[in-house]
């Protein structure tokens, strides 16, 4: 019984999907036909796709604009992660750099990643170090907090017990606070992903050659709704699979965490 129950549940979760799906869908289609002026249909659209690959937008095919974004989002990530996840877990373990950080963090972590855009144009210019320093600024908040506030939920039984067995600080950090913790870091990590991918498309519309964003300030300015939508597309379907990369690499680092 158990087992049947299971498995209509499995069946369900894969439907619905697909219903939200065609939902949508049905919803474009019903209002790009109301309203074409406003809103291209999917064939139109298709079409637009089509059209990326042979006719570039500034020089530059479709692939090309989506590669541009992700480089700009994985460099900025990838430094976001070594310093966030660092001062996160300094923070959450040691009192004394809480206090020194933890006003300041709890200061510049309300303000939205958008908000330092003219500040950075202004510092950097308009190059690609500005792009990469928006998207490390609109992550680094969140994998502080997270890491932090996973280090501090670490039962304080498990650190007693690496004391009794004898661990020093380092060896109780690293072999029983950090892994106990892996799962809000991760947490954090995804969070870090969506809000990098969604700055760096804000900032590459305020001025860039090539990306996601600047597709759809290029559409947007030459009344192509198709091409903007395009963009659009390209852009939720890659913060998807993003997601569901992350999702798969969380189950191989944080087993114990699967429900």
């Amino acid at each position: 019984m158990e087992k049947k129950k299971n498995s209509v549940m499995n069946i369900v979760c894969i439907i619905l999907p697909v219903i939200a799906v065609l939902c949508i869908a049905i919803g474009w289609i019903a209002f790009s036909t109301a309203n074409p002026r406003l809103m291209p249909g999917p064939v139109e659209v298709f079409q637009r796709f089509i059209r990326t690959f042979t006719n570039p937008v500034a020089r530059v095919i479709l692939p090309g604009h989506i590669w541009a974004s992700l480089r700009r989002v994985l460099i900025g990530l990838i430094f976001a992660w070594i310093i966030g996840i660092g001062l996160g877990v300094l923070v959450g373990w040691n009192k004394k750099v809480r206090a020194v950080l933890g006003s300041v963090l709890e200061l510049l972590r309300p303000i939205p990643p958008i908000a330092w855009i003219p500040l950075v144009i202004m510092w950097f210019g308009i190059g690609e170090f500005s792009k990469v320093f928006i998207v490390f600024i609109g992550t680094i908040f969140g994998l502080i907090v997270n890491t932090s506030a996973g280090i501090k939920l670490v039962d304080k039984i498990n650190i007693d017990v690496g004391k009794i067995f004898g661990g020093n600080q380092r060896q109780i950090l690293t072999e029983i606070v950090v892994p106990t913790a892996l799962p809000s870091i991760f947490a954090g990590i995804r969070t870090s992903v969506s809000s990098g991918w969604t700055t760096v498309v804000a900032a590459e519309m305020l001025g860039a050659k090539a990306g996601l964003g600047s597709l759809v300030t290029k559409g947007w300015q030459g009344n192509d709704m198709a091409l903007v939508l395009v963009a659009v597309i390209s852009i939720a379907a890659i913060g998807a699979l993003l997601s569901v990369l992350l999702s798969k690499l969380e189950k191989v680092v944080c087993p114990w965490n699967q429900i």
